[in-house]
């Protein structure tokens, strides 16, 4: 297996796109990896604005298993760039080109260039439901407090 993961996920670079790299882990520790942007020419986000932003890739994500599209952090402290769907959800079925939704809250002009690191893509299991209907749940200490009844600290 490439890179000693923990699970493969094929993937295939969209026509055009072979001069970005693969997404990849910042830092050893790092739980999410480093999507790029594949846009052809810069593009310019104005305050207030979202865009859809290609990555240049397509996922074979496996089955139990979602890709999960977070922020990178310093593009949201810095900038005010966030996801407003955050955390997006990748299907384990989806395989169409990835892209990333940015939103630009911040009170300056960003421009996005191709290659830029614009967004984190982590892999997690996902736990399928089945139903257990029942005439009432069990209790807990919590109860059904719930918008901060646990306390601000």
């Amino acid at each position: 297996m490439a890179g000693g993961g923990d699970v493969v996920v094929p993937v295939t670079r969209v026509a055009g796109n072979d001069d970005l790299p693969l997404p990849s882990y910042a830092s050893e520790g790092a739980a999410g990896l480093d999507l790029r942007a594949a846009v052809r020419e810069a593009l310019v986000l104005a305050p207030g604005e979202r865009a859809l932003v290609p990555t240049g890739l397509r996922l074979a994500i496996p089955a139990g298993f979602e890709g999960q599209l977070r922020a990178r952090s310093g593009l949201a402290l810095k900038h005010g760039i966030v996801l407003p769907n955050a955390p997006g959800t990748i299907d384990a079925d989806y395989r169409g080109e990835l892209s990333v939704i940015l939103w630009n809250t911040g009170r300056e002009v960003f421009r996005i260039e191709r290659g830029d690191r614009i967004a984190q893509l982590v892999v997690a299991r996902v736990a399928r439901v089945a139903w257990d209907e029942r005439a009432a749940v069990d209790g807990s200490e919590r109860g059904a407090g719930g918008f901060g009844s646990t306390g601000a600290r």
